[in-house]
């Protein structure tokens, strides 16, 4: 199984570091085994679990991320988990007006921050293995 993210690549870093965790605490909380078990160092200090996934984070044109997030709505692959972050979410205060004002908007007035796609590695690699690294 792989995991990886897709980020508008004009988004500035803040706003990239929020959409990716978003969007980590969201396939996390989907997904049971992507993070491991809690550890200890030499003085016994317990470590909380972190993902034991790598994942990527990619880079797309803000139209791109779009088009790819709709794309793979369309597929209804039962194989892949698609999550996406949009604009919506990003100017909510909080989930209750988040839904309030998705429920008001139409599908194509939706922009996409970033996706989260977790999948077996072959479907993941097939779809994104041409995407350039976030840098």
């Amino acid at each position: 199984m792989k995991c990886v993210m897709i980020v508008n690549e004009n988004l500035p870093r803040g706003i990239i570091a929020n959409t990716t965790a978003a969007l980590g605490i969201s396939i996390a909380s989907l997904q049971d085994g992507m993070t491991g078990k809690k550890l200890m160092d030499r003085n016994g200090r317990i470590h909380e679990s972190i993902t034991n996934v790598p994942i990527p984070i990619l880079a797309l044109p803000v139209n791109d991320v779009k088009v790819l997030y709709d794309n793979l709505l369309e597929l209804n692959d039962e194989d892949l988990k698609v999550i996406g972050f949009n604009d919506v979410a990003q100017n909510s205060h909080h989930y209750e007006e988040y839904e309030a004002r998705l429920l008001q908007t139409a599908k194509d007035n939706i922009n996409y921050l970033g996706i989260c796609i977790y999948g077996p590695k072959k479907k993941i690699n097939r779809l994104t293995g041409s995407m350039k690294m976030l840098r």
